[in-house]
This record gives structure tokens, C-alpha cells and sequence, in this order.
């Protein structure tokens, strides 16, 4: 029989013993007994009483320290985040709801969808036997940016549907999931499938993403092209140069070095803050300015909502829902953490190869871009030198620029409804002026 395990040299837990041999290999000791032997000879140390108690205070000091900064500073959001229409705290008023430019009753059609990932608000309204057409809202805003949009779409014979993507508006937050394309691809799915009509089938709807919206379509439409009639990308994002942001900012956004709740902390106070507390009349913020990170990335939230850098009386609407998304940050739980997520891991960065296999997969006439000129976030000319020719250029893409900026979905309305009928109509476009990089370059230029 092998012998018990034994060390005889001091400072070392355990030494095999060799005597008992099994032909030329020695007896290998199993990890029971090699765990055994260990145990007994830290048991076997000697400590005074005093040390034994100085060890254990600082023992349970550390633990205790690194739970709570763990707790305090890395918080563990919730599955579900309850929408204000559904949060026991803060408990908002029907009264508060109904003074916001965004409250239950804004648009017809409305229903609360429950699904396994919480409540989701849609809307679904306009001529039954219409075309569909299924609109995808921003990154900081819920729907009632496309609202101006939907409603006119409606007036024409749509059949519309419209939603609040999670921690928006008046859906749930869902904060144990990363907020990226998949997770909005179910969000979109959900709400199709609520639908009383029947919203799948061959090329069964046209698709309206605006911003964070636009990227999600893009996304969508490479998934399933066969359910998709056309596809309009306002303002998209997804070619937006992760350089943009700077270094500091893709640290603290993306690395997960800084602590979650400084992060959401830093990120709660520069979206609550008025455009027009830190910007002059009619200027606009850029991402390669050397700002903060957390303004730099803030930008891209409220360039969304940028009425406030204008005389009110020219976008009132804007003016308001500014002031509601600052209202979210207070009462929507979910917002911040949904903002943060859709940073971290949604397309808004380099999704060349999403754009390319666009190209691919709709047919000539099915694509219309829409960008404005003084757009801070989406440089018109970048993604027309970087996108257009992954759509396959202006013989199979509508391609326009319009007046405004970000936000032109509130204020250019007429002008992005002509550009989608010619698109519907007539599908891609001829070349117009050229973007000043462009110059002396082969590529077609954009139409202004």
C-alpha cells in the first residue's frame, strides 16, 4: 500500500512521497489526499490569538469595502425596467404625462405590447388596406420625432406603425441585455408580430429608420430583405468614424474600466442640461471638437433634439421634446441605461460590411438615403465617399441631401415626404452637385 504523503522540508505545503512504487513510475497520490494533506498542515500552523483577530478584522474589512464599492459603483440593473406609465418610483402623474409633448394619447392606434423582455409601446394606425410602412425612431428620443412623419404617411393612405425601442418613451427598459442589433431586431419583431394584420410576407412593408434607427434598419433589412418593400435611412447611423469619438471617450464608454454609476451619473447631467446653456445661437457641437468625453458622446443624444439652438417660434415641436427627453432621464429608469448600452454595443460605428451586404441583397430602387447638410453627427460627404458606393451608387440608391440639420426629421417634413415618394416612385437618382472632397473623383456625387 502506498505511504501517507509526507514533506519533510520546511516552507513547502507538500512533497509526494516516492517509497512506494507501482513497477518503475512512483505512486501517484490522489487529489483527495494531496487536498487533505494541505489542509491539515495550514491547520497545524501556530497564530496568536492577537494575530488570529487583526487577520480576520482586516479579512472582513476588505470584503466588506470591495462589496460595497462593488454595489455602489457597479450597479446591477434590473431585467426589466418599468416604463413611467408602469414605475411605482418615482410615481408620475397623469397629470405630469399629459403637460409632455409625448403622452399616452399623442397618436392613435396605441397598445402595450408584454413581452418577455417588458412592455413595448406601439402604434398602429391609418387606411387598413394601405401600404405599410414600419418607422424606427433615434438613440435619446421615443417616437414622437417620427410623428410629423407618420401622421402625414397616414393622411396619404398608410397603413403606419411606429414604437418606442426599449427604455424609450413608454416601453420598458431592458437592463441585463446589451442594447446591440439584436436585441432591437426581437424589439422590431415584437411588435409586428402584435399586430392584428398581417405585416410579413413577401416584400410586406416599406422600413423608415431615422438615426440609431437608421442603423437598426440597416441591420433589419440585411437580416430580412424579403420582407422589406423599401428601405428609407434618414440621417442613419452606422458610418459614423469611431475616431470621432476620441480616445477618451471609447475609454470610458466601452472599456468598463469606469464605473458604471459615475458613468450613468456624468451622462444624467449633461442630457438634462438645455443645448442652449452651453451653445451660441444656431451653432453646432462637433464630435471632433476637443470636448469632454462624456459631451462628445452626449452630442450625438441631443443633436436629435436641437431646437433649442433656434428662434423657438421656427420648431416649437423640437423645443418640446428636448424638454421631454430631459424629462425621461428623470423619470424613465431605463433611459440612461439604454443610452449607455446603445453606446457600448449598437451600429452606430463601422458597419461598412452591414452597408456592402445592403448593396447586395436589396435591388436597384429599394434604398433611399436622406441626409441633412449641416448635420453634426452624419457628415453628408464622408458617407457619401464612404457609403454610397457600398450601396452601389446612384444608379441603385435615391440618394439626397436636404436643408437642416440632425433634427431635420421635425423640421425639413415636407421635404423628406417629396424625396420618399420620388423614391417609391421612381427609385434611384442622377448624380447633383459634387461634395467638395470629391472633387476631380470618380464618384458620383450626391443631389442636393
Amino acid at each position: 500500500m502506498p505511504q501517507s504523503v509526507q514533506n519533510t522540508t520546511p516552507g513547502v505545503l507538500y512533497t509526494p512521497d516516492t517509497s512506494a512504487q507501482v513497477g518503475p513510475f512512483p505512486a501517484k497520490p490522489s487529489p483527495l489526499t494531496i487536498a487533505t494533506d494541505i489542509l491539515s498542515r495550514l491547520l497545524a500552523v501556530t497564530v496568536a490569538p492577537r494575530d488570529v483577530a487583526l487577520v480576520s478584522t482586516t479579512v472582513v474589512g476588505t470584503l466588506f469595502v470591495f462589496f460595497l464599492l462593488r454595489y455602489v459603483l457597479y450597479p446591477k440593473w434590473r431585467k426589466v425596467i418599468p416604463s413611467p406609465m408602469r414605475a411605482s418610483f418615482p410615481k408620475v402623474s397623469p397629470e405630469s404625462l399629459a403637460k409632455q409633448v409625448y403622452h399616452p394619447e399623442v397618436l392613435p392606434g396605441a397598445r402595450d405590447v408584454r413581452t418577455p423582455y417588458g412592455t413595448i409601446r406601439v402604434y398602429e394606425f391609418g387606411n387598413q388596406n394601405g401600404p405599410k410602412v414600419l418607422m424606427i425612431h433615434g438613440i435619446s428620443t421615443p417616437c414622437i420625432t417620427l410623428a410629423p412623419l407618420a401622421e402625414s404617411l397616414a393622411s396619404r393612405g398608410c397603413r403606419v406603425m411606429v414604437l418606442d425601442l426599449f427604455g424609450r418613451g413608454f416601453s420598458d427598459g431592458v437592463g441585463d441585455l446589451p442594447h446591440d442589433e439584436r436585441l432591437y431586431t426581437t424589439n422590431i419583431l415584437l411588435a409586428l408580430a402584435s399586430s392584428p394584420l398581417p405585416w410579413t410576407g413577401d416584400r410586406a412593408f416599406k422600413l423608415i429608420g431615422y438615426s440609431l434607427g437608421g442603423a437598426l434598419a440597416a441591420s433589419f433589412a440585411t437580416t430580412f430583405p424579403n420582407l422589406i418593400d423599401s428601405l428609407v435611412l434618414l440621417a442613419p447611423a452606422g458610418l459614423i468614424r469611431a475616431a470621432d469619438f476620441g480616445i477618451v471617450a471609447r475609454v470610458m464608454f466601452r472599456s468598463g474600466l469606469v464605473p458604471e454609476r459615475l458613468l450613468a451619473m456624468a451622462t444624467k447631467k449633461r442630457l438634462q442640461r438645455p443645448i442652449a446653456a452651453t451653445a451660441k445661437p444656431r451653432a453646432r457641437p462637433s464630435l471632433k471638437q476637443e470636448t469632454s468625453a462624456t459631451e462628445q458622446i452626449a452630442e450625438i443624444a441631443v443633436s436629435e433634439t436641437s431646437a433649442a439652438m433656434v428662434p423657438p417660434e421656427e420648431t416649437p415641436l423640437e423645443i418640446r421634446v428636448d424638454e421631454y427627453v430631459r424629462w425621461m432621464v428623470v423619470h424613465h429608469a431605463g433611459f440612461v441605461p439604454a443610452f449607455m448600452s446603445c453606446i457600448r454595443h449598437a451600429p452606430l460605428t463601422d458597419q461598412h460590411e452591414t452597408w456592402e451586404t445592403l448593396g447586395k441583397v436589396m435591388g436597384p430602387g429599394r434604398v433611399a438615403v436622406l441626409l441633412g447638410e449641416k448635420d453634426e453627427i452624419v457628415d453628408w460627404c464622408d458617407y457619401e465617399r464612404d457609403g454610397l458606393p457600398l450601396l452601389g451608387g446612384h444608379e441603385r440608391v435615391h440618394w439626397k441631401v436636404l436643408g437642416g440639420s440632425h433634427d431635420f426629421v421635425m423640421t425639413h417634413t415636407d421635404d423628406i415626404l417629396r424625396e420618399m415618394k420620388a423614391a417609391w416612385t421612381m427609385g434611384a437618382t442622377e448624380p447633383g452637385h459634387r461634395c467638395r472632397h470629391l472633387k476631380g473623383r470618380s464618384t458620383a456625387p450626391v443631389s442636393a
